[in-house]
């Protein structure tokens, strides 16, 4: 399963089904779990865990120390859960002391070619990374999030569940959940309601969400007054609920 050519260090902790492919390295302190796929010419440095049914594709970095220069060669990691499609030259860094110390990466997410996850990032599950979307450090991306094609997020940023961010969107703010961004600088536009209703969303669902959007992102009055408004959706779904407090509790603000 592992093939002549590949070096994998002696303190690397494999599972016995994991194929690794020519001309890979796979240093010390990495774990690696069963039905995971390491395809040729992968790299990959611990501290770093993975876990099942990955497949990396080749000349993928994972693991790798972090683009900071304030890094001083701490002991820090990266923690991959299972399911994940990593493709073509995705780079996957560690974290650093300044951060929680890890980037985490949850399970079935999709990194295609190029895509890149900088230190202390926290990414859920079920997202996918278009070709060359990449994350500056310490930014959270919740689960069914899509980032599409060439997308920047800037450091610290906050992208919420099912958020959508369009072809070459340059995210400096928060991105709420449920919503769709785009443009340079990326502005939220509205919710994603054909996304939601593909999901199974209710009409009654996606236009409360609507109305959360509109009154909390549009309206000129005062933000308490909307959070009181908006009580009685947020008590009735925990979906407007969870808008509601993102946008409550954003530190960045919101790309409005």
């Amino acid at each position: 399963m592992i093939h002549a050519s590949a070096i994998v260090d002696a303190e690397a902790h494999l599972a016995a089904d994991v194929e690794v492919g020519a001309y890979s390295i796979i240093g010390a302190d990495v774990e690696i779990g069963t039905g995971s796929r390491i395809g040729p010419h992968v790299v990959i440095h611990g501290p770093c865990k993975i876990g099942s049914s990955n497949e990396i594709f080749q000349f993928s970095s994972i693991g790798e120390a972090p683009q900071d220069k304030k890094y001083q060669g701490e002991k820090t990691s990266l923690e991959i859960g299972d399911n994940n499609v990593i493709r073509e030259f995705v780079t996957l860094n560690r974290g650093t002391n300044e951060g929680n110390g890890k980037t985490l990466i949850g399970n079935a997410n999709l990194f295609m070619a190029y895509s890149h996850v900088a230190h202390d990032c926290i990414v859920g599950d079920s997202t996918i990374f278009a070709n060359a979307a990449s994350l500056a450090g310490h930014v959270k991306v919740g689960s069914y999030t899509t980032l599409g094609g060439f997308t920047s997020v800037h450091q610290f940023t906050h992208i919420g569940t099912r958020a959508f961010c369009g072809l070459g969107s340059v995210v400096t703010q928060d991105i709420p959940p449920y919503s769709t961004a785009a443009g340079n600088r990326a502005r939220v536009i509205g919710i994603n309601k054909e996304g939601l209703k593909r999901i199974g969303f209710s009409p009654e669902l996606i236009r409360a969400l609507h109305k959360s959007f509109r009154e909390l992102l549009k309206s000129k009055g005062s933000k308490q007054d909307v959070f009181d408004n908006l009580k009685p959706l947020c008590d009735k779904y925990p979906e407007v609920d969870e808008f509601v407090s993102f946008v409550r509790n954003s530190k960045r603000g919101i790309a409005s």
